[in-house]
């Protein structure tokens, strides 16, 4: 993260040109992050939303909150993110500092180094439930 909150994106990871990206604020293992959805992980979202079988005012509840907890971005013509200063700082993640791009099949994460490093404790621990070997 540079000192004015943005990220270097890879290429293979940013979206078509002039396509947008969704910011998430979220929570995995109980620690913060920022999701980054393109405009396909946004709509499955949305439409795992949609269809439901909830009530159509818990359907509008869940989409606001969704709506509500993202932010509209782009990348700059440099592959450059930014990250708003406050969504940075809710996700534990300092101007000028170490973070972590993990990638999530068709979304990746910003991770702060430090909760980086103990979620990835967490996710290579053995795992007792992995009958099919693949961790």
């Amino acid at each position: 993260m540079d000192p004015k909150f943005r990220v270097s994106i890879p290429m293979a990871w940013r979206p078509p040109s002039g396509e947008g990206l969704y910011l998430l604020f979220s929570q995995v293992h109980a620690m913060p992050v920022v999701k980054v959805l393109g405009c396909e992980a946004y709509g499955e979202k949305v439409g795992l939303i949609r269809d439901s079988g909830k009530s159509p005012a818990e359907k509008g509840r869940l989409l606001g909150r969704l709506a509500m907890l993202c932010r509209e971005v782009t990348i700059n013509d440099q592959g450059k993110l930014l990250v708003p200063k406050d969504l940075s700082e809710k996700a534990g993640i300092a101007a000028d500092s170490d973070v972590v791009l993990a990638g999530r099949g068709i979304h990746f994460e910003i991770w702060s180094k430090e909760h980086f490093d103990q979620v990835l404790a967490i996710e290579t621990a053995q795992d007792e439930d992995d009958d099919l070997g693949i961790f």
